[in-house]
């Protein structure tokens, strides 16, 4: 069975932060690879944060942003809706995350997804059989 990964915002933005050094290639790279073998699992919520932190801090052009969110898009999307909502709500209050980081976590659980990418949560922290993995840790 192919490994499916959650991928959240910060890989998505450090792939195009030209100020981000080793973040950039590092994120680049997972892109790349999640690209090439179809393994890459992404939200409508990271489709958003994307598109608002690229314009806002990054100052990438709105059209060359919407068309970063479509190319990202043909990956696996999970569409945030009400049920996926409370169960975020119920995992914060479960551990003690916040919100916006229950709701990433609830989203790449729902995808089948066994890892999550991202720098927001504790690097081994698992939730059932979905792990986190900080692929920034060792810099």
């Amino acid at each position: 069975m192919t490994r499916r990964v959650f991928l959240d915002t910060n890989i998505l933005v450090y792939a195009d932060d030209w100020d981000s050094g080793v973040r950039r290639e590092k994120a680049r790279a997972i892109l790349e690879n999640v690209f090439s073998d179809r393994t890459g699992v992404v939200s409508t919520q990271v489709l958003q944060e994307y598109f608002a932190v690229a314009t806002r801090k990054l100052k990438i052009d709105p059209a060359t942003a919407r068309k970063r969110v479509e190319l990202i898009a043909t990956l696996d999307v999970v569409r945030i809706d009400v049920p996926l909502i409370l169960s975020a709500i119920d995992l914060t209050r479960l551990h003690s995350l916040a919100f916006w980081d229950a709701l990433v976590v609830q989203s790449a659980k729902v995808a089948g997804c066994r890892v999550l990418l991202t720098e927001d949560l504790q690097h081994g922290q698992l939730f059932d059989v979905l792990r986190v993995e900080n692929p920034f840790l060792d810099e």
